[in-house]
């Protein structure tokens, strides 16, 4: 049987990781700064991550939710604290296309309503149960189903006013930052905008955090820049540092009733023991302050350099926007300098480096980028 040939794959086969570094079945070396789509928050086999998923599963792996499971309720106080959102409830699940889900659905459920506003360039995962929400047209996505979606221009809330005076929506999603799509930052005053008419119109904000979130900007979630608290909040990848896990946090105005939304697999004691480490380690080594400071950093030496048209994010999520295809630039700074990178359409290099990056990476990474924009 072969695999179902839906992704390009570069000829690299990694076999062992640490920290920010991958290296493959020939020995070669590779600085990761792209972290598999953003998942690897705390850095590859972090020992104290191993440590606590070992011990895990000497005990118990997996059991279903119909048992009490301590660190589902130790994980919801800590991201409550560290978060600031202690007074919200957590919902766990797998990923952040089920979070997404997941927070649709219960905007439904809270609203009556079946219609959705979301944003060019927008993605939100690649689910059809709920809605497949993006307009993107990297994306392969047929699925617009069940809910009705309504896109709008990223920072014109003058067009969301518009859709949500028609009447029927029940949620506005937007990403903290969009990942997919860019790279794209909504400003302070749409974001506030947005709130203001979400509750004037009786919609559910919701917060898509699933890429921006966990620390990436300098801030547990990316939208706290902004100023606003949305009605919903969906997490994953980062969450468990690649370990299947997500979740949203749900406002005090919801009320939970019996049945409402199920899983199979969240929240199971591996996940947990995974959230838990991670939540560890980002406190213990301050990589939240960590992830602002170096990207800070790569942001403002990158930005004017030859070729580059705009450099743009926060903390370690960066976008490197180009005025040609990025193809040759990203397969030179993998396969002459080892370094893995991202993408996001045909002329942006993307940066999702785990939150441990060091000054010293971030410099090696300027200097072979320099390299490669100077040869011809």
């Amino acid at each position: 049987m072969n695999l179902f040939d839906v992704y390009s794959l570069f000829d690299v086969t990694p076999v062992r990781a640490r920290g920010c570094r991958i290296w493959d079945d020939a020995g070669q070396e590779y600085l990761d700064l792209y972290g598999g789509h953003a998942v690897i928050s705390i850095g590859h086999s972090h020992p104290h991550y191993v440590q606590a998923l070992t011990e895990q599963l000497g005990r118990i792996g997996f059991y279903s939710n119909s048992v009490r499971n301590p660190l589902q309720e130790e994980l919801a106080s800590r991201i409550g604290k560290i978060s600031g959102y202690g007074d919200y409830s957590l919902f766990l699940d797998n990923s952040g296309a089920e979070s997404n889900e997941n927070a649709l659905k219960l905007a439904s459920f809270h609203t009556g309503r079946d219609r959705v506003i979301a944003f060019h360039k927008s993605f939100h995962g690649r689910t059809s149960g709920a809605v497949a929400v993006t307009d993107n047209p990297a994306i392969v996505s047929p699925f617009n189903a069940v809910h009705k979606v309504s896109f709008c221009d990223l920072n014109d809330a003058e067009s969301v006013e518009k859709e949500l005076a028609k009447g029927g929506v029940a949620a506005v999603i937007v990403e903290g930052i969009q990942g997919c799509g860019g790279i794209n930052l909504p400003t302070d005053e749409f974001m506030q905008a947005l709130r203001t008419l979400c509750t004037k119109y009786g919609a559910v904000l919701v917060l898509d955090e699933v890429q921006s979130g966990y620390g990436r900007t300098g801030r547990f979630f990316a939208h706290q820049w902004n100023g606003i608290r949305p009605d919903i909040i969906t997490m994953g990848k980062g969450i468990a540092n690649g370990f299947p896990c997500g979740g949203i946090l749900i406002s005090p105005e919801f009320k939970a009733t019996k049945g409402m939304l199920g899983t199979t697999f969240g929240g199971n004691y591996l996940a947990m023991a995974a959230a838990l480490a991670v939540l560890d380690v980002i406190e213990d080594e301050k990589l939240i302050d960590n992830a602002y400071a170096v990207g800070s950093y790569l942001k403002e030496q990158l930005s004017g350099k030859p070729r580059l048209a705009d450099v743009r994010g926060r903390g370690l999520m960066l976008g490197l926007e180009f005025g040609e295809d990025i193809a040759p630039i990203r397969r030179k700074l993998l396969f002459e300098k080892h370094i893995f990178t991202g993408v996001a359409g045909k002329n942006m290099i993307r940066l999702l480096a785990p939150l441990c990056l060091s000054m010293d990476d971030a410099k090696t990474f300027i200097t072979s980028f320099e390299e490669v924009l100077n040869e011809a």
